[in-house]
Formats: C-alpha cells, structure tokens, sequence
C-alpha cells in the first residue's frame, strides 16, 4: 500500500474514531443512512459504490472520490469501469471536474500497487 493510500485511510479511520466517540445522535444516524444506502437493493453494491464516485466528482469531493475509488478497487472494479465511469462525470459536470479526475486516476494507480 502506498503512503497516499495509507495516509487517507489512517486520517479517515482516525477522525471517524474521534467523531463518533462524541455520541451525537444525529451524526451517528447520518452516518448509518450513508452505510446502509451502499448496501445490495434493487442496484447492487458496485453499481451504488460507482453512482457514489460519479456524485462525488460532480460535486467535486476529494476525500469522497477517494472513499468511492477504493472502494471500486475492493469491488474488482475494471480499470476501464472506472474511466468511463469519469467519462459521465466529466460529462455531467464539466471541465472543472478534470482535476478531480486528475487525483483520482492517480489513487487508482496507487490502489493498484
């Protein structure tokens, strides 16, 4: 695992500790909404994780882009789902998401290592 990898994955475990361990009811029941929304339904989990992925370059959110590309890699996303998976982001959102593409291409590469 590369250091970009791992550091993301270390910050991201460590503030989520930090965070709930603070009991707001709230954030905790926004959290479980998040999880179980990705969980197999009528869509199953892949196709949920990349509609994640497409959202979150739209909106252009590293740490969520980071989240859903790791999590197409842990789903055996192909390397060529993703990039059309970026292709309809950068479609739907435009030229401002090429950066956003940019740093996820190279998590990607990272994941893959």
């Amino acid at each position: 695992m590369t250091d970009l990898v791992k550091d993301f994955n270390d910050y991201r475990l460590r503030m989520n500790e930090l965070i709930l361990s603070k009991n707001n009811l709230v954030i905790k029941r926004l959290w479980n909404l998040d999880t179980n929304t990705y969980t197999a339904g009528a869509l199953d989990v892949k196709t949920k994780e990349l509609l994640g992925l497409v959202a979150s370059m739209v909106l252009r959110c590293d740490d969520c882009i980071k989240y859903h590309v790791g999590k197409a890699h842990d789903l055996k996303v192909t390397t060529e789902e993703l990039y059309e998976v970026f292709a309809v982001a950068n479609i739907v959102g435009g030229t401002i998401v090429v950066p956003h593409t940019r740093r996820a291409a190279e998590y990607w590469e990272a994941l893959k290592k």
